[in-house]
């Protein structure tokens, strides 16, 4: 493989690496007292197995079970004549178990743990790691990858020996994955000492969890021009009867997973402890949730006829009015039924229309559960109680042909506040198997909808009539990259979405830097604001619930308060103290119900009649 393609398919789409090879090994009862690399001599059915449950697990690489394949650390165990004849067969066996469905990567781990390489020249060192790297190429590697890069000395040979190989092997594609190991070089020296090879992606790999690993790509990112792989551990393992555990889960993994993700990770996979149930798990979520980043930017579709001029605003509802008129906005969040009958979820909204409440906000199966159809539960509540709904049009579930459908059923009923997101994807709710469409995420869906308002379907062609859709738009104040956050809300806008509803607040300095961040966009804000029923609520919307960050010192007051309703009334004390610092910022606020109790909402309400 040429290093331009590697580079150019890490940029195409979010590769999935596989997880720890030495890590199975030992879980199949070989331990490290002997050669690793041997097994793929002497038991290769074993091997095989592993790199079969990564690919069923979803990898796109094979990592060859290579890494101390090098002559120097095979003849600690009299293995080094057979260095060639032991990395041939590695790679043959990533190879047949790969085939055409992903690619083999030959990995090539560092000397410098070797007492003997310690006082070694680097010319001697460089020569060793390219007798290495040569093996693994002549064998079908696609590419090599010189991994757990741990001190300068440690980059200087692999980077000689990359150089010494492009005499042989022209333009071949190279990774460079540096330890983030305590003690390990300060990035910025790793990148330096490499950044003129010619390598096609960069990695950071091992040293710390996933959790630790995040701060590292923070830090890294900014620094680099080329792909980004990132490939942590499982966290710090734990001696449980003499054997080496680790006990963090496949969903912590996937988790942060995500966030490299978000952050501009193009490659991710996993080190020690990292299982194939890791792999399958991060896969299922990140394959598809990257499908739709993808897609967000594309045209939906090139216009054959002229697009009218939007209705006015005033004119589209009352939430329209609100938002044109510049007045307070207030809406609650109530969560459609599990099943099909809506007497609870009526009765519900009846209670918000008698406080006063402008609209009731409708997500559309949040956090990938199954409920009854938002749209059916708008179009209930539009028409037996009379107030407004604020419906939630999520990617996830459909294609393109059946969101527009969506959306016309949506003109034709009336239902014209909208508010445009991307979605959860499937693995994190209970239906797993699910698979995630995404033909398009939040910032194509605003353009199809703004297209409809213009009199204009998906394809571009005339309806005949125009939609009059109040467009809405998702942002998350607290995001881990606020660069990415800010630029895909400023997509969003010049998409045509007319007002933003953030996700969950609980700070005011994050909210503030976001709103000074879009001023110029000069679109409202409605801030999302959930009153937290109990501290165990507070921690699973800080651990579970994507998006939401819950500060420390709010997890301290929660947890100093005792008792389930002395707990939800500092709940609502909480909440009402933040909507008094942010009220003079924002265009209104949009109050969850937790845990579908309404009477907190309203409660929460109650402090914002003040003023309007």
């Amino acid at each position: 493989m040429k290093a331009a393609e590697l580079t150019a398919k890490l940029h195409r789409e979010v590769v999935i690496f596989d997880g720890a090879i030495g890590t199975e090994i030992y879980r199949r009862n070989f331990f490290i007292n002997a050669s690793f690399e041997q097994l793929s001599l002497t038991a290769p059915q074993v091997i095989r197995s592993i790199h079969q449950a990564y690919l069923e697990a979803g990898a796109m690489v094979m990592t060859a079970n290579t890494y101390s394949g090098n002559r120097l650390k095979l003849s600690r165990f009299g293995l080094a004549e057979k260095m060639e004849e032991i990395n041939t067969a590695s790679v043959r066996i990533a190879r047949e178990v790969a085939g055409d469905r992903a690619m083999v990567a030959g990995a090539i781990g560092p000397l410098e743990e070797e007492e003997a390489a310690a006082g070694m020249e680097l010319a001697a060192a460089a020569d060793m790691l390219a007798e290495h790297g040569r093996c693994l190429l002549r064998a079908g590697a696609d590419f090599l990858l010189f991994e757990s890069l741990a001190s300068e000395k440690d980059i200087c040979r692999a980077a000689a020996a990359a150089e010494k190989l492009k005499v042989e092997f022209d333009d071949y594609a190279f990774v460079f994955s540096f330890s983030t190991a305590p003690g390990a070089p300060d990035l910025n020296v790793c990148y330096e000492l490499v950044r003129h090879s010619g390598m096609a992606a960069v990695g950071l790999n091992c040293g710390c969890g996933p959790d630790g690993m995040l701060e590292k790509v923070e830090t890294f990112l900014p620094m680099i021009a080329e792909p980004l792989i990132v490939q942590p551990n499982i966290g710090t393992p734990r001696q449980i009867d003499n054997r080496t555990v680790y006990l963090s889960s496949p969903e912590y993994f996937t988790t942060y997973a995500r966030r490299y993700l978000m952050l501009g990770a193009r490659g991710i996979g996993g080190c020690c402890g990292i299982t194939p149930a890791h792999i399958l798990d991060m896969a299922r979520t990140v394959c598809p949730e990257q499908r739709g980043l993808a897609q967000g930017i594309r045209v939906i579709g090139e216009s054959a006829d002229p697009a009218a001029p939007a209705v006015p605003l005033a004119q589209r509802s009352g939430l329209g009015a609100k938002l044109a008129a510049g007045e307070w906005l207030r809406s609650v969040e109530i969560t459609p039924p599990r099943g099909f009958d809506l007497t609870a979820t009526l009765e519900k909204a009846r209670q918000c229309k008698a406080a006063g409440i402008d609209a009731i906000n409708l997500p559309d199966g949040p956090r990938a559960s199954a409920r009854l159809s938002a749209l059916v539960t708008a179009a209930a509540i539009e028409r037996e109680v009379g107030i407004e709904t604020v419906l939630h049009i999520c990617a996830r579930d459909r294609s393109l042909l059946g969101l527009q459908a969506d959306l016309l059923g949506c003109a034709a009923c009336g239902l014209n506040n909208l508010l445009f997101i991307t979605g959860d994807p499937p693995k994190l709710g209970d239906y797993a198997y699910s698979s995630g469409v995404f033909d398009l995420d939040s910032i194509g869906l605003i353009r199809m909808g703004a297209q409809l308002n213009g009199g204009l379907d998906a394809a571009g062609k005339s309806l005949g009539a125009q939609s009059r859709f109040v467009i809405a738009a998702g942002a998350d104040p607290s995001a881990i990259d606020p660069e990415r956050e800010y630029r895909r809300t400023c997509e969003k806008v010049e998409a045509g979405a007319e007002y933003i509803i953030t996700q969950p607040v609980f700070a005011v300095e994050p909210l503030f830097r976001f709103l000074d961040r879009i001023a110029h966009l000069r679109v409202p804000v409605m801030a999302g604001v959930w009153p937290l029923a109990s501290y165990r609520n507070a921690e699973f919307m800080r651990n579970e619930v994507p998006g939401v960050t819950v500060p420390d010192s709010i997890m301290a007051r929660m947890a100093a308060v005792t008792g389930r309703d002395e707990q939800r009334a500092e709940g609502i004390a909480i909440a009402r103290e933040l909507i008094a610092a942010i009220r003079y910022r924002i265009a209104g606020v949009q109050v969850s119900a937790p845990l579908g109790n309404v009477a907190t909402a309203l409660a929460v309400h109650d402090t914002t009649e003040q003023g309007d």
